[in-house]
Order: structure tokens, then C-alpha cells, then sequence
């Protein structure tokens, strides 16, 4: 407990991951105070701040819990056992429409593993991992850090969607030019498939007028279903639309853009026979979509 609060500098986040409330955190922190006979944490301070002791402490404990991981790993090794719990944070995108299929085929596969899921935006779940909040992470377009390791899983094919009643439909073929001035529905600016279909407009002198602007998936399709403008998604994202033929997928004849799906790990974490299993599972579940 105490090196998770060290560590997201955060008596609420500490206390979350640890299942207590955040009273209690404050409890123990100053019963190991009593215990050393020294002060753990800067309370004089705005911002959240260890003592030189609480730092001692913190280098030791974290080489402790490490230790003390590796060796619950290797317990579960020697037994041969698949078992525990799993903390996982996803994008929306990838938790609705990639993950529920694998993580049944998982379950069925080990079913005394909890596999506990997050719906997080994608800043939040580089955060959650850092921070010890969830032992796995699955993003789009993975930034690199080097606290972090990056697990290539997949590519998903990004397609152009249009209402029903757009008159993209009964072209013979689009091309990614057929898209300057039209009325478009975007991710939020600064996500990563945003800023990857903003560079892909701006490589090929394409202008969009950007009606609206989602943080999720689920409110691009509804918004371009009632014609509100034509939007680049996961094709994924939309088989079930396309099956209820409630919005059209365009492939544009002349581009191909993919939107790399990885799994995020903290380096060195030790993983349990559980994880491993699960991240292998997810490194099986499905080849680039054509």
C-alpha cells in the first residue's frame, strides 16, 4: 500500500488499488509512522511529498513487493496453475468490439481466473498501468515509454462509414479526395486515432468540415446513422451495423490506413501464469482484416 501511494502520489488512487478506503490508507500510513518512529510523508506541503525516510522505505518496499510477486509467480508455475485475477483497462473501441470474443474463448479455457475490466479513455489507461491501478492495458496507435512494454497485437482496418441515405452509396467507388468538404464526425481532438486520421488529411490536402467531435465509437456511428456526416472508424467497430444495414462501409479505392492494436505492460512487472496466458490469448486473436 505504502509504495502504490508513493507512487501515484495519491491517497484515493492508493487506496483503490488496494480495495480499502482512503481513511484507512491515512490509518496505516501512520501506524507504520509509529512502527519506525519517523515521519513517511511531507504533511506541510500542498503537493504530495516524501520524507527522506519515506523514501528509504519506498526504494526497500518496492524491491520487496517485486520479490515478493516473482515468488507468487513461481509458486503458480510449479503447480502448474492458471489462476487469480486479472485488472485490465481498454479504450472503448477495443473493449465493445475486439476484446468480449477472446476474453470468453479465455475464460472458458481458465475459468477460475477474474478478469476485471476498465472502460477508460486512452490517456487514463497509460496512467492506470503506470501507476499499478491494472496489471494490463489495450490502446490504439501505443505511445512509447520506456516504464512501459509494448505488446503488437493487431491491426484494424480503418473504412469510411455514411448513413444509408448518403450519396456516397451509389458511387461506383471513392477515392479520399470525394471527402474534401464533406460534413465529417470525428474522434475527440488529441486521441490517437484522431490525430492519425488528421494526418492522413493533412499528407493528402484533404479539408473536412468537422461537424461533430466523440470520445467514443459508439456516438460516431449513431451520429453518422442519422446522416449527420461520414466518419473514418475501425471497420470492426461496425460489423453489426453493416449486417442491420443501418450504415454503409465505404473501402476508399485508393488508400489503406490500419489502426495498430497493442497490449501494455509496467516493465519488469512479474506476470502470473494468468496473465502471460491472457496476453498470448490476446496475441492469437485475429489476423489484419482485409
Amino acid at each position: 500500500m505504502f509504495c502504490d501511494l508513493a507512487e501515484t502520489e495519491s491517497f484515493t488512487k492508493a487506496a483503490q488499488i488496494n480495495g480499502i478506503t482512503q481513511s484507512a490508507v491515512s490509518q496505516q500510513i501512520r501506524a507504520m509512522e509509529k512502527h519506525f518512529g519517523c515521519h513517511l510523508v511531507e504533511r506541510s506541503k500542498k503537493k504530495f511529498r516524501l520524507t527522506r525516510e519515506g523514501d528509504l522505505l519506498n526504494q526497500y518496499g518496492l524491491n520487496l513487493v517485486k520479490e515478493f510477486d516473482e515468488l507468487r509467480c513461481k509458486l503458480l508455475e510449479l503447480r502448474d496453475v492458471v489462476s487469480g485475477t486479472i485488472r485490465l483497462a481498454t479504450i472503448y473501441s477495443i473493449g465493445l468490439h475486439d476484446l468480449p470474443l477472446y476474453l470468453r474463448k479465455y475464460l472458458r479455457q481458465y475459468p477460475s481466473v477474474s478478469v476485471q475490466v476498465e472502460y477508460r479513455r486512452a490517456n487514463q489507461v497509460y496512467e492506470d498501468v503506470l501507476s499499478n491501478v491494472v496489471d494490463i492495458g489495450m490502446v490504439a496507435y501505443p505511445i512509447r515509454d520506456t516504464k512501459l512494454e509494448i505488446i503488437p497485437l493487431h491491426r484494424d482496418k480503418m473504412v469510411l462509414i455514411t448513413s444509408v441515405d448518403h450519396p456516397f452509396v451509389h458511387k461506383k467507388e471513392v477515392k479520399l479526395k470525394d471527402l474534401n468538404g464533406q460534413k465529417f464526425v470525428g474522434f475527440e481532438s488529441g486521441t490517437p486515432t484522431r490525430k492519425a486520421v488528421d494526418k492522413l488529411f493533412l499528407d493528402n490536402d484533404i479539408e473536412v468540415d468537422m461537424v461533430m467531435e466523440f470520445d467514443n465509437v459508439e456516438t460516431v456511428k449513431r451520429a453518422v446513422e442519422i446522416n449527420n456526416g461520414v466518419s473514418l472508424v475501425p471497420s470492426r467497430t461496425v460489423a453489426q451495423e453493416v449486417s442491420a444495414h443501418s450504415i454503409v462501409k465505404i473501402i476508399p479505392v485508393d488508400i489503406e490506413l490500419y489502426r495498430p492494436i497493442a497490449a501494455i505492460v509496467k516493465r519488469e512487472k512479474p506476470l502470473s501464469p494468468a496473465m502471460r496466458e491472457f496476453i498470448a490469448a490476446l496475441k492469437n486473436s485475429g489476423e489484419d482484416e482485409e
